[in-house]
Order: C-alpha cells, then structure tokens, then sequence
C-alpha cells in the first residue's frame, strides 16, 4: 500500500471514530443488572427494567440533549457473570449508569468494579449495609433499603414486646451475614440476647434441619435473616413444624411483596417486619403501582420503587448539570433533597447511603385482606436518621472524619 493510502484510511478510520463518538454523545445509556431466572426474579427482574423504563418516559425519554436508553441483563446471582456483563457494558456499551444490583454479593462485586472504573452505580435491590459502611464507594447510592434499617426498627418494637431472646436462621452469603450481624446489634442495644444461629445454604428447599435447632434453642423469637424464595420455604417449613403452638414467634427481617401472595397469608400472617415502600400506603404510592401494574399485573416491590425513584433523581441531576460526569452528577444528587412517590425529604450522604424514613409492618390474615395485594398494615414511621447507621459509624474510608 503507498503513502496516499494508508494516509486516506487513517482519515477514514479517524472519521469514523468521530461519527460513532457523536453519536454516543446523544445517547445516555441506564444499565439494568438484576436477578432475572433466580429468586429473586419476581421481586427485582425485569419488573425493575419497567421501573427504569418508566423513569425514563417521566423525563420525557431525553435528558439534556440525550436520548435515555434502557438495556438490562441477568447476573444468575453469580459475582462472576455480573461483574462480566458490567465491564462489558462499560468497554463495549458505553454505559452511562449502572442500577439495581439485587443479591448483596453480587453488589459488592460490581460495586467493586464500578468504584474503580469510575462509573455512577444506583442500588436498590442489595441489602448489606457493608456497601456503605467499609466497602463504599464514591460513585454508588444505596438507595432502597440496608440491613442495618430493617433490623433496626423491628428488632426494637419486638423487644419491647418481650421478644427478648432471639435465634437466628441465616442465609449463608454477604446479605444473610450481614442481616444477622446488624439485627443482633439492634436486639442487644434493646436490651435483648442472641442465644444462637444457624447457617443454611442460598437458594435452600429444605430447611427441617435448621428448624430442628432452632427449636431445639427454645428461643422466644426465631429471625428469618433471609429473602426470596428462602424466606418463603422457611417460613411455611416452620408452620408444618408447628412453631406458632410452641409459643416461637417468627420474626421476618426482610419480606418481598411479591413473596407473600405465593407463600399465602396463611402462613404470613401476623409477621412483623420494617420496610422502605408500600404500595397502598400513600395517594402518590398507589398512582406509581397503579401505573406499574397496568404493564406488569402485579404491584411494585420496594427494591422495583426503588429503581425508579433512583432514577429518576439522577436523571434530574444530570437536567440540572447538564453533564454525566459522574463525580458531577453525585455532587449535584447529594445537595438535592429526594421528593417523590417514594421519599420525602431524603438525602444522599456522603457515604452513599439515601437516608428515607422507613415503616413497620404486619402481613394481615387471611380474613382481613380484601385484594390480592391487600397484604399489610402499616403501624408505625421510622424517620430516616433513626432508622439508618449514622454516618460516623460506618467506617466508610471516603467519608471525611
């Protein structure tokens, strides 16, 4: 080849570059990484893809001269695959922001990654309170809950109502560890003791064994320090071993809307637990889940709330800076209070947590529930700085002492 034509093809190649770059400059691109063939699929899956969607069309589909774009994929609740399909996004797909995130393993591996690759991570599906404590991150929010809130508040109330000695059946990886760890705290701060635990294994169906040493404990509480489909098995296992007869009160420390239909109330009623959304608890709660279930026949989960409210705070702030930098985006994110369908008055720290009031909860029985989704009572608000670890507790290393 002569000197004119490698020149003519490095111009070419040079143009081309440029186009697909300008291109790319008009696109900003949501990444949805979720649970979508695993447990927690009804709860987080794709019902979380239509909340980023939604999100999207509330802006009005374009976000400072960019059109949103939606792409989603199934992590199979493996570290491994997720972190795969977030570098790929990030090489190849020029990934704007990363969300949901459900399975806390799963977060602090793609965490992790997006830290280090200095990508915006919204979360709303993981629970571990580590994700904002030792492992933070400067460009994650934890949005939609953590371990540390919904042990907290319901570790007190059972306490106080002379649950004072509890046993902890606990799914065995980072979110179950994390549960059990931060609840035990709550329960000794409440004047409560832990007199055992057992481990099982994620994703378990049979949980005859680990009910055999609970019993065996003779505590007053036994705490599911579980989720999903665990939860469910645990729960319905321990009715077939009679635990409401011997006097063992259940306490659930994360429940998933979309369990309780399948599990029955039944068996979940009268379950006491915190949580950060409910559907039919608000005017401007039941008009997001009527929207959401007019494209899904079913109501929102608080981590599928959570992925829209997530949302669109960072859409706002990206309107407001007119960037996506992402250290831009979370500065203006953190000096804007959330006011939406989901919280009032939230804020996002400096650690990533997004501080919200939370509410306690019990499944109602069978005969007082007049819908399908007619699952809760609300009993009482926890406001978000009694709820949620303070800051200076949290050991999070980008947290200035």
């Amino acid at each position: 080849m002569n000197v004119g034509k490698i020149i003519a093809s490095t111009i070419l190649a040079a143009m081309v570059g440029a186009t697909a770059a300008s291109a790319e400059q008009g696109v900003l691109r949501v990444g949805v990484i979720t649970d979508m063939s695993g447990q927690y699929a009804d709860g987080n899956g794709q019902g979380s893809v239509v909340a980023a969607q939604m999100a999207a069309e509330e802006i009005g589909g374009t976000v400072a001269g960019r059109k949103i774009e939606i792409i989603s994929g199934d992590h199979q609740n493996k570290p491994d695959v997720a972190t795969g399909v977030v570098r790929d996004w990030i090489d190849n797909k020029q990934i704007d922001v990363v969300a949901e995130g459900v399975n806390s393993g799963v977060a602090l591996a793609i965490q992790n990654l997006t830290r280090e690759r200095k990508k915006l991570f919204l979360i709303s599906g993981a629970g571990s309170s580590d994700l904002t404590g030792k492992q933070c991150s400067p460009t994650s929010v934890q949005w939609t809950y953590d371990t540390y809130a919904s042990s907290n508040a319901t570790a007190k109330a059972v306490v106080k109502r002379g649950g004072d000695s509890w046993y902890f059946l606990t799914a065995d990886y980072a979110f179950g560890h994390a549960l059990e760890r931060d609840a035990s705290r709550a329960v000794i701060a409440a004047g409560g003791k832990v007199i055992g635990s057992v481990r099982h294994p994620f994703n378990t169906p049979d949980f005859s064994s680990f009910l055999l040493q609970a019993q065996a404990a003779n505590p007053k509480i036994l705490a599911l320090a579980n989720a999903g489909s665990d939860f469910s098995h645990a729960v319905a296992q321990a009715d077939e071993f009679g635990f409401r007869n011997t006097g063992i009160q259940i306490v659930a420390l994360q429940v998933t809307l979309t369990d309780v239909p399948a599990l029955g109330l039944a068996h979940a009623h009268d379950l006491m637990f915190t949580d950060s959304f409910y559907w039919d608890r608000t005017p401007e709660t039941r008009a997001f889940s009527q929207e959401f279930f007019k494209r899904r026949g079913a109501m929102p989960t608080a981590y599928q709330a959570g992925v829209n409210s997530a949302l669109r705070h960072y859409f706002k702030a990206v309107a407001a800076t007119n960037s996506v930098d992402p250290e831009t985006v979370i500065a203006q994110m953190r000096k804007t209070p959330v006011n939406d369908f989901f919280a009032q008055n939230g804020k996002v720290r400096e650690d990533g947590r997004m501080v919200h009031d939370m509410y306690l909860m019990r499944i109602k029985k069978p005969e007082e529930s007049k819908s399908k989704w007619d699952l809760y009572e609300y009993l009482e608000t926890v406001p978000g700085d009694e709820a949620f670890r303070p800051l200076a507790e949290g050991e999070c290393p980008f947290v200035k002492k």
